[in-house]
């Protein structure tokens, strides 16, 4: 054989090992896809969920059925919308979200497929829509942190709507541009109505400091910056299983009474009705909603609640009954109606 030909075969070879390896790894660097994703029973995963939660799921899943798993990694509206423009060209098989409304949008497109009843009947109720079109995959709380040197819990709001009064003017913070927020004002539209959302997001515009991430606006309280910030539960709990150097002077408070306040977001999953993988894509959500999938919520570090599988909560948690949520149909909350209001607000 020639040094040419001996060349020529060699790069073949390293390009098959390369295509390979991008068929059983995960990115998470938003790169599209690579298309060896779609031969065999390969997977193709667009995540807008936490990528170490993910890919936790991805490993136990691939271990236990042999089915590969390319992730393409994302946020929620910003996946929703690509899987809306590709259509029925979508090169993804399943979508998993953080929040619930991305999951609505392209729900009402006609973009997934009905999820299997046998996976269905492990989520618990109120934990995945009414339509069955998708299902919620794990799930996270409203609360209110604040600042222990400042506030004790008597002083606290008794609701979510108090924060509006005169009282809570400069002294609460929120996240407005994320998707986390955005979840929790379209709950808030669903319980109180249009007109009432609206006087709510004007005293926030008046009232509250705007920070970018929950994680900072969470850090500010820690800092004195402000007194109270609208975040999810488990930032305060992953940071304090860390260092607890953002949240050691902060303290924790859960609205309940079917407070909008108490609102528990839905993190969804759903196939996309385009996928030429059907079964493999819904054994995939069926394993995710699964005991062993839950339990990667139970015992891990990601301090989101389980939803399925009567698995419970991180031992760390408040236990999700214990929450006394509000009845929220996750299938019903309006994203791009909550956008507009929110920037009719003049807060996005």
């Amino acid at each position: 054989m020639s040094l040419r030909t001996r060349t020529t075969l060699a790069a073949a070879l390293v390009a098959v090992a390369s295509l390979t390896i991008t068929s059983c790894g995960s990115s998470s660097d938003g790169a599209a896809p690579s298309s060896a994703g779609a031969e065999g029973g390969d997977l193709t995963l667009y995540n807008a969920q936490h990528d170490s939660l993910t890919k936790e799921w991805v490993a136990k899943f691939t271990e236990q059925t042999g089915i590969k798993v390319t992730i393409r990694q994302g946020k929620d509206s910003e996946l929703a919308q690509q899987i809306i423009a590709e259509g029925d060209r979508s090169p993804a098989d399943v979508f998993l979200t953080e929040n619930s409304p991305a999951m609505t949008q392209v729900e009402n497109k006609g973009l997934f497929a009905d999820v299997d009843a046998a996976t269905l009947a492990q989520v618990g109720a109120g934990l995945k829509p009414s339509t069955g079109k998708w299902t919620g995959i794990a799930a996270r709380s409203t609360v209110l942190v604040y600042d222990k040197r400042k506030l004790t819990p008597e002083q606290l709001p008794k609701s979510m709507t108090d924060l509006a009064s005169p009282e809570w003017k400069g002294r609460w913070s929120a996240s407005p541009s994320g998707a986390d927020f955005q979840a929790i004002v379209s709950a808030y539209l669903q319980l109180k109505g249009e007109q009432a959302t609206k006087d709510w997001l004007a005293a926030m515009k008046a009232g509250a400091t705007a920070y970018k991430g929950n994680g900072a606006a969470m850090k500010a309280v820690n800092a004195g910056e402000v007194d109270t910030a609208l975040i999810y539960h488990y930032y305060y709990y992953g940071d304090q299983a860390k260092t607890g150097e953002n949240s050691g002077n902060v303290g924790t408070h859960y609205f309940k009474n079917q407070d909008p306040g108490a609102f528990v977001s839905v993190s969804g999953g759903g196939v996309l009705k385009s996928s030429k993988k059907q079964a493999q894509a819904q054994q995939l959500l069926k394993f995710i909603t699964s005991k062993t999938g839950q339990e990667v919520l139970e015992k891990g570090t990601s301090f989101e609640y389980p939803v399925a599988s009567d698995v419970p909560a991180n031992p760390k948690l408040v236990p999700m009954a214990d929450l006394q949520a509000p009845t929220v149909d996750p299938g019903k909350l309006n994203g791009p109606q909550v956008v507009t209001l929110m920037t009719e607000a003049g807060l996005l």
